[in-house]
């Protein structure tokens, strides 16, 4: 059978391990197909952005429209974003998109800034998500990043604004302290925690991971429960296999087999 096709926006990592490369390998390792539009290219290594280069725009739509006028997208993947221009061009694309498929799932992975609080974009990382939130179905901030979005308070707090915009919210727990990682899913009928044993050290582009396992189980026609499940199991074990390119931050095995990869 045919897999399923994840159109992508985000950047791309020359270190191999975050944006696209972490997009493409995670989709693929997850039995749906990528379909990769790059946003923006970057200068980086696995540590640190030494710098960011938006694509033009209208490069951006024309990726984009080359694909979605021939191939069928099952779900959709957006990962950073680098200019608020691209971000009009990408929320063109998905209301073209919904117009032919209205319950298109789209995941809206809100990177802010590097895990080292690197700069990702020429313009408002805030303006970019809102521009492209309520066209989301699911967005993954982290801690930080719902901070950021939505000031201080608890997580509760913090998903009832994004909710406004994003029928889902998953606030990643992975910034937090203690021995456990606590992933929380909110949504207007039912909420849901997930516990994960909190792993040593620091990881590049675990955020791409886990938004694309999750698209890539949406594609695939799965239940948001269940998709959110499905990708977190599989970034978990990703990370917990880890390896090292150079000191510092260590690299997810995206091409691991879990358990529920079927």
């Amino acid at each position: 059978m045919n897999p399923p096709c994840v159109l992508v926006f985000a950047g791309a990592d020359p270190s191999g391990g975050a944006g696209i490369q972490a997009d493409v390998q995670a989709i693929t390792a997850l039995g749906a197909h990528p379909l990769p539009v790059i946003t923006v290219l970057t200068v980086q290594d696995n540590n640190r952005v030494h710098g960011i280069h938006p694509v033009d725009a209208a490069l951006v739509l024309a990726q984009a429209k080359a694909l979605v006028d021939t191939v069928a997208v099952a779900a959709v993947k957006i990962g950073i974003v680098g200019s608020l221009a691209n971000a009009g061009a990408i929320a063109e694309i998905l209301r073209a998109l919904r117009q032919r498929q209205p319950q298109l799932p789209v995941v809206l992975d809100p990177v802010l800034a590097s895990g080292h609080g690197d700069r990702l974009s020429q313009d408002s990382p805030a303006a970019i998500v809102s521009t492209l939130l309520p066209l989301a179905t699911v967005v993954t901030p982290n801690l930080p990043e719902a901070a950021a979005l939505c000031g201080d308070g608890t997580p509760e707090e913090q998903a009832a604004r994004l909710l406004r915009d994003c029928p889902h919210v998953l606030i990643k727990g992975g910034h937090g302290t203690g021995t456990e990682v606590v992933n929380r899913w909110f949504s207007a009928a039912e909420e849901q925690a997930w516990r994960w044993p909190r792993l040593p050290g620091e990881f590049h582009g675990s955020g791409c991971t886990l938004a694309s396992a999750i698209a890539a189980r949406l594609a695939q026609g799965r239940a948001m429960a269940d998709a959110l499940s499905s990708g977190q199991d599989y970034c978990q074990q990703a990370l917990a296999s880890a390896y090292l390119i150079a000191p510092g931050q260590r690299m997810p095995r995206r091409g691991i087999r879990t358990e529920n990869q079927a």
